[in-house]
């Protein structure tokens, strides 16, 4: 059942103001981001209602609901008379199956934009991913929101994100009068599960040897806040968000207390290729880059509207080290309490390249028989 309408609320409660900021609807409203946004939202008075859409229904008791699948253009019914759309129905999954995820990504996309349109909407919200702009060791730090998109389909997602902000750019001269904003968050933490997150549930901290890691983290309540600004139209455009400044990779290791293991360009890069391709990793050769060299961005856009970012680096890697306290993770890969203890440190790495090379021989023994 959907919730009272403003108006209604405002009727029973007449020492209430009826809200007169506008209608937004939330894709992705049950979980993650989406979840939060929604209840953020609901419970804002500038905002005068919220329309929740997922493929079920989430907690949020002040939203409207709407079950269906974005990919439905029926969704464009459930979109007349919102003046802005918040489209996170995203799957960046490491274990889905990497078509299923893009066709769902990118199709969402597509047609959240398109029904948008249709139903006289006047602006979508998208989020992608600070990745977009390439892990490269030639990178500025920071990185500006003009600077080009560098990055490539070879890590987890990012293909995907990049075919959505193509979309996004494409969007506005399809459907004129159609206002697409675009937020590009750094290493984004608090309840998510990504290979970046990974990354610190390993026992050694990977490092690559010539190499020039700067990690930046973006929490959720500050997405989520940055997400409230491109609502309420203080900004639009192209927005990257995360905390102020980035930590060395010695810094990291200093605050986290995990040690490096530090490898050859071509074992790393060599070994997470095979392990991936074998299926013994989720994540692709093109992660690690992203562990590699800097994408750091100044947020600058946010910033010159009056945003800040309520949490530091710092602050989200101490909640991120809680988070993952007692997972136990070797090149993406999660493994059992037991196994992780009886590998041990640098030995849980060596077993994983072991199973790689005792698959390749079994590969070749089976094509010489």
């Amino acid at each position: 059942m959907s919730s009272p309408d403003p108006q209604v609320r405002a009727a029973r409660n007449p020492s209430t103001p009826p809200a007169r900021g506008p209608v937004v609807a939330v894709t992705g409203a049950a979980t993650g981001v989406g979840a939060l946004l929604t209840e953020r939202l609901a419970a804002s008075e500038e905002i005068r209602q919220v329309v929740a859409i997922d493929e079920r229904r989430g907690e949020c008791a002040d939203a409207e609901w709407h079950i269906l699948d974005v990919r439905d253009p029926a969704i464009a019914d459930k979109l007349r008379g919102a003046g802005v759309v918040v489209h996170l129905a995203l799957d960046l999954d490491l274990e889905t199956d990497p078509a299923a995820r893009s066709a769902y990504n990118v199709r969402g996309t597509q047609t959240v934009l398109t029904a948008a349109a249709a139903a006289g909407v006047h602006r979508v919200v998208l989020c992608t991913s600070a990745m977009v702009y390439g892990a490269l060791p030639d990178n500025e730090l920071p990185l500006s929101e003009e600077a080009e998109l560098r990055a490539t389909a070879e890590a987890t997602g990012v293909g995907d994100l990049l075919e959505i902000e193509r979309l996004a750019r494409r969007a506005p001269r399809a459907h004129p009068g159609l206002n697409v904003t675009v937020v590009r968050p750094a290493v984004l933490v608090g309840g998510t599960d990504t290979a970046l997150t990974r990354y610190f549930e390993s026992p050694r901290l990977l490092v690559v040897a010539g190499s020039r890691p700067a990690w930046q983290f973006c929490h959720v309540e500050d997405l989520c806040s940055a997400l409230e600004y491109a609502v309420l139209e203080k900004v639009d455009g192209e927005l990257a968000v995360g905390c102020d400044g980035w930590l060395e990779q010695e810094e990291v290791e200093e605050l986290s207390g995990i040690r490096r293991m530090e490898l050859p360009s071509a074992v790393a890069l060599g070994a997470a290729a095979r392990l991936h391709r074998i299926g013994l990793t989720p994540s692709p050769a093109g992660d690690l880059a992203y562990t590699m060299y800097p994408w750091v961005v100044s947020g600058s856009r946010l910033h010159d509207a009056g945003w800040r970012p309520r949490w530091t680096n710092e602050e989200v890697l101490a909640e991120l080290l809680e988070e993952v306290s007692g997972r136990h993770t070797v090149a993406g890969r999660r493994l059992g309490r037991k196994d992780a203890t009886a590998a041990g440190a640098a030995g849980a790495t060596v077993a994983l390249l072991g199973a790689a090379a005792v698959v390749r021989r079994a590969r070749k023994a089976r094509r010489r028989s």
